[in-house]
């Protein structure tokens, strides 16, 4: 059954637009969990613009399901991460510039950095993600360096269908989609597990969901502005439902 990780960073945005104590990212995971999350994702930002390092504290100790952090592979989160012990680490570009993660990790153009990244976390008993795009080359030297999950960047995919008029049927929607499946199936070829993310939402997240062997969806912009009109809780419960829909219809 394919699993659902909710991004709370947004709930720790709101936070930090005031600089005050709510709302909570703990809170918020607790009720992403009794919605139906099977994970929570966090990224732990350099310049801590949502998350910060209490917040990371914390929720590794509350938080009942699976923490995934997302993370740039420094020295600094290294240490951090090998400390707190997540579940799950995600190593992912990063740039100050950047409103959100515009692209995939280029492992390519930094391999020996990252096998000790990998290598790291490994050590210290975390399973580590990467962050890439949906190309082949990229999937193959993230099982070189180590990775044992590849979740692959789905913007491409959301952009078009968005620009498409949410034609799931149109050529660039389509086409979008079949590199995520190729990539998909070399994953899984090179034994490491096949997550995906990045822009999903209530309307273009069923034809990611029902490709063969995806094991989670990381989400959390369009889950989080749901919950400002219907609840974090609902909003989950609503997303968890899409997602087995896909999975019965592509039985």
């Amino acid at each position: 059954m394919i699993e659902l990780g909710v991004n709370i960073d947004h709930v720790a945005t709101i936070r930090q637009a005031r600089c005050t104590y709510e709302p909570d990212p703990v809170w918020a995971a607790v009720e992403a969990h009794l919605g139906g999350a099977d994970g929570i994702t966090i990224h732990l930002r350099e310049d801590r613009r949502h998350i910060q390092d209490a917040d990371v504290e914390k929720l590794r100790e509350l938080a009942q399901i699976k923490l995934n952090l997302e993370m740039a592979a420094t020295d600094e989160m290294l240490a951090i991460a090998c400390r707190i012990k997540p579940q799950m680490a995600m190593l992912v570009p990063e740039g100050r510039h950047e409103v959100t993660t515009e692209g995939g990790l280029d492992i390519l153009a930094q391999e020996e950095r990252l096998r000790a990244a990998v290598q790291r976390l490994a050590d210290a008993g975390i399973v580590t993600s990467v962050f890439i795009d949906a190309d082949p080359a990229q999937v193959e030297a993230a099982a070189r360096i180590g990775a044992r999950v590849c979740e692959l960047h789905t913007g491409p995919y959301a952009h078009a269908f968005y620009h498409q008029g949410r034609d799931a049927e149109s050529p660039a929607v389509v086409g979008e989609l079949d590199k995520i499946r190729r990539a998909g199936e070399t994953i899984r070829q090179l034994g490491m597990r096949f997550n995906a993310g990045h822009a999903l939402n209530y309307f273009n997240v069923q034809p990611v969901a029902r490709l063969a062997g995806i094991r989670e969806l990381h989400i959390g912009h369009a889950i989080i502005s749901r919950a400002v009109f219907v609840g974090l809780r609902e909003a989950v419960r609503e997303m968890k439902r899409l997602l087995r829909e896909a999975q019965e219809r592509s039985r």
